[in-house]
């Protein structure tokens, strides 16, 4: 059930969206939500019901020895871009939870990105990261029952919140728009997802089960992301407040737990950051030595460590270009968004590949809501670069 918790880019993509748009950009959350089930529904599918990896299936659906490598090539550049992108919003993520916790100047900026990055390296390159990721997740729930808290006590204004789910884009919000997206259905997690399902439920009936774990813990960490949109639009929407730290995105929990919310979304973002800069980079690995398959067991284990590290130093290198934290995390979601048409638009071709899937193959009505998905998707990132390029006020 990891999709249940929440990552540094979804607790920066919902205060921001709270605070500037109020409840606004709510159907944007409940859509991702439901277009996260829809596609990592197929995912688990595939691998719990066919046996393969969605990198594998791309491979196994491809003909011919150029076409194959053509595929190949396109998810590599699209998952190396958009995870080195998100990998960067991670190690700012836990960047900011460490300056709430310690103060912003009592450790020079560029340590925390290194010191991050060089943990998170270490775990990749000796496969030490279970029970780290298992400490990290109860500190992250520890943050999440917070907010839960906050939405609770701070009483969300509820005819403002039904209007949120009328889909509009209120002027300025089709980046944050498409972050809310993007930090809820995470391209790498398709595969991840479906190397995950594969070797988890490998006996009959798996399908069904992977089916009832996705809309469990995708349903979970859907209602964890709306509520944490819900307690900053109560505390922060209309108060001109600019988030640009973690201090301020505490503010939201200030209601509830009073001066400790500093040290709670300290501790929880910089769990956050931490579990998503190791399983980012892990996912890439698994998806490129999925697409370069050999049965050289250790030649298969250096595919994984040299993307993954490559990941790794790139998300460090982008955390120490200067951008401001809160402003690469939300581009970084941003850029998963726009990535997201791409790897759903793969996962659609292979699930209608009856010779790899059988029975398991997808329907009309999967079809249908997985196209609607990348409809949606494709839309709002158009309107998104056109607006970028000044061509659509």
């Amino acid at each position: 059930m990891a999709a249940a918790f929440v990552g540094p880019g979804t607790v920066t993509a919902c205060t921001l969206a709270g605070a500037q748009f109020g409840y606004a950009l709510l159907w944007a959350l409940v859509f991702a939500t439901i277009a996260t089930v829809i596609l990592q529904e197929m995912a688990g599918r595939l691998g719990a019901g066919a046996q393969l990896g969605l990198g594998e299936a791309l491979m196994a659906g491809v003909g011919s020895r150029p076409l194959k490598y053509a595929v190949a090539g396109l998810v590599f550049a699209a998952l190396m871009i958009g995870n080195a992108a998100y990998e960067g919003g991670n190690i700012a993520g836990a960047t900011l939870g460490g300056q709430a916790i310690v103060g912003p100047s009592v450790i020079p900026r560029w340590v925390w990105p290194t010191g991050i990055g060089g943990i998170v390296a270490i775990a990749l390159w000796f496969g030490r990261y279970q029970t780290i990721e298992a400490l990290l997740i109860v500190l992250v729930l520890i943050m999440s029952l917070a907010f839960v808290a906050s939405a609770v006590v701070t009483r969300p204004d509820w005819a403002a919140m039904l209007s949120g789910l009328r889909p509009t884009v209120p002027s300025g919000g089709t980046l944050t728009a498409i972050a809310l997206i993007g930090t809820t259905i995470v391209p790498y997690n398709l595969f991840l997802h479906a190397a995950a399902s594969k070797a988890r439920w490998a006996e009959d009936g798996g399908v069904v089960a992977a089916r009832q774990d996705t809309i469990l813990s995708v349903g979970l960490g859907g209602l964890v992301s709306i509520l944490i949109l819900s307690a900053a639009a109560a505390s922060l929407f209309g108060t001109s407040l600019e988030i640009v730290s973690a201090a301020d995105m505490a503010t939201a929990l200030e209601p509830t737990i009073g001066p400790a919310a500093r040290y709670v979304i300290g501790l929880g973002l910089l769990a956050a950051g931490l579990t998503s800069a190791i399983t980012a980079p892990m996912a890439t690995g698994f998806a490129m030595a999925e697409l370069f398959p050999t049965s050289d067991n250790a030649k298969r284990q250096l595919i994984f460590r040299v993307i993954s590290l490559t990941i790794v130093v790139i998300g460090v290198g982008v955390t120490l270009s200067g951008l401001r934290p809160v402003s690469l995390i939300l581009i970084a979601q941003a850029a998963n968004g726009l990535l997201l048409p791409i790897v759903a638009i793969f996962l659609l071709i292979v699930m209608n590949r009856r010779s790899l899937l059988g029975v398991h193959v997808n329907g009309l009505a999967s079809n249908a809501m997985g196209a609607l998905v990348v409809l949606v998707a494709i839309g709002l990132g158009a309107r998104g670069i056109v607006r970028a390029l000044g061509l659509w006020s």
